[in-house]
């Protein structure tokens, strides 16, 4: 060998974001003159760099190249121990390469984010956030979650409550959020929550959101009612204090005049009790008898018989069924200029709902009934798309899936999402557009065990060119929607 070669020092320290350096030595132990060219490798090699690139070194001489090391402060680079190596190539005697190797040890840093998803959720019962926790850090973090609110106001249930993050990886929590009190009347109310990760030994790291409680009923409702009400008890009230006054006055009339004044009633003004009826004068016709009318149907059946020739019962001709092409048909032609949205709802066990159009109810919400299909048709927006989402039993973080592509229909036209079959899967959701993602569309959903969601649209020219109505878990499904465009 014509190469002797030494690295100071052997094994070197690095902090994620800073740098290190060492130097190396080579000495050309050879006859000849030759170039050496040097070549870092191992994990940290894209974060390595020679200076110089290569030395031209005499017989019997010395040279020394600086060896630096600067990983970025990422999850790209893991905590600890990384040996490392610099190929040196002689350029008259490629042959005779030689891979002097070090260590260099990468110090750990720790860097969480979290965010919620949605920051602002609305619900009457509950709302449904999430919490997406990102590990940027070079070492795994474990954290445990909690939640708080001003005045205990609500109450939290966060699955999982404990995570494990690798670096680079993230996890979601699921977020439910209860009010302690219901709104049964006013206006919607905003509560401030705030989510927090717990890691040992360091302050926890908040994440503030607003839950958004509205009334059952609303406010307006209430002071109808309280009207109704102090207008029946002012009306009783009128009635009770008028009623004796009447009863008094003629009672006392009754007593002035006394029962010696009353005059008897005249005989020829009197009326007979009863009075036979008299016989018409003679050779005038007596009036015909009135008689029982003719039971429904029996004309109906006289001229079926008639006509058929021999007494057979004519069909009864059954009525088309009404679609939500058919009832966006008939909206469009009392309003040609507008745009409409009409749609029905499979229920299990019951069949297809009658079509609504434009914001109606379509399904039982809080009965328990689950939808398995939705028939929409439009006018005016230049068609219609959407797909179904159903559970999915494979799914290891509890959510359904889309198992069928999007069907698409023309302005008139029904579009159906869902199956009807038997054995067809609830449906848990479904996304809507119209013309294609460049037209709006709004809906609201009413969830198993919650209550109506919020009001959502798609946003068309933002990237979000259709709404999803629904929810995402597996042990949910959806009993009514209402949709608008």
């Amino acid at each position: 060998m014509s190469l002797w070669t030494s690295l100071e020092p052997a094994s070197t320290t690095v902090d994620p974001g800073g740098g290190t350096t060492v130097r190396l030595r080579v000495r050309n132990t050879g006859d000849v003159v030759d170039e050496y060219r040097f070549e870092p490798v191992g994990d940290l090699a894209p974060w390595a760099r020679v200076e110089p690139q290569s030395l031209r070194l005499y017989p019997g001489t010395t040279g020394t190249v600086e060896v630096s090391f600067a990983p970025p402060r990422t999850s790209d680079v893991a905590a600890g121990p990384h040996p490392y190596a610099v190929r040196i190539t002689p350029t008259e005697q490629p042959e005779a390469t030689v891979v002097p190797e070090g260590n260099v040890t990468v110090t750990p840093f720790t860097e969480v984010r979290a965010e919620l998803v949605p920051p602002v959720v609305k619900g009457r019962l509950r709302g449904r956030p999430k919490l997406a926790v990102d590990n940027l850090g070079n070492t795994r973090v474990t954290a445990s979650l909690a939640g708080s609110d001003n005045g205990d106001q609500l109450s939290f249930d966060l699955d999982p409550s404990n995570v494990q993050i690798e670096p680079g990886r993230a996890v979601f929590v699921k977020a439910r959020l209860k009010p302690r009190e219901i709104i049964w009347f006013g206006s919607k109310q905003e509560r401030p929550y705030a989510l927090a990760v717990q890691r040992s030994g360091v302050d926890p790291q908040s994440v503030e959101g607003t839950f958004v409680q509205r009334g059952f009923l609303p406010g307006w409702l209430a002071t109808v009612l309280g009207m109704t009400l102090a207008l029946a008890i002012a009306f009783v009230v009128i009635w009770l204090s008028y009623k004796p006054d009447v009863r008094s006055l003629a009672t006392e009339q009754m007593t002035e005049v006394g029962a010696d004044r009353i005059p008897a009633p005249s005989p020829a003004l009197s009326a007979p009790a009863s009075e036979a009826p008299k016989a018409p004068p003679a050779g005038v016709p007596a009036p015909p008898a009135v008689t029982e009318p003719e039971q429904a149907g029996g004309a109906g059946d006289g001229a079926g018989a008639g006509a058929g020739g021999g007494g057979s019962e004519e069909k009864e001709t059954e009525a088309p069924e009404r679609t939500a092409a058919t009832a966006v048909r008939q909206l469009a032609a009392d309003d040609p200029g507008g745009r409409h949205i009409c749609y029905r709802v499979y229920a299990a066990g019951q069949g297809w709902t009658d079509a609504v159009c434009d914001g109606e109810t379509a399904g039982t919400e809080g009965s328990g009934t689950p939808l398995k299909a939705v028939n929409i048709a439009v006018s005016g927006t230049k068609g219609t798309s959407g797909g179904a989402f159903v559970p999915d039993p494979a799914s290891t973080k509890d959510e359904g899936h889309f198992p069928d592509p999007w069907s698409n229909a023309a302005d008139g036209l029904d579009n159906y999402v869902g199956s009807t079959e038997k054995d067809a899967p609830d449906l848990m959701g479904f996304t809507v557009n119209v013309d294609g993602g460049r037209g709006a569309v709004c809906q609201s959903t009413y969830v198993h065990d919650d209550a109506w969601l919020g009001l959502e649209c798609d946003e068309p020219g933002t990237g979000y060119d259709f709404t999803y109505a629904g929810t995402h878990d597996n042990d949910s499904w959806i009993e009514a929607i209402r949709l608008t465009v």
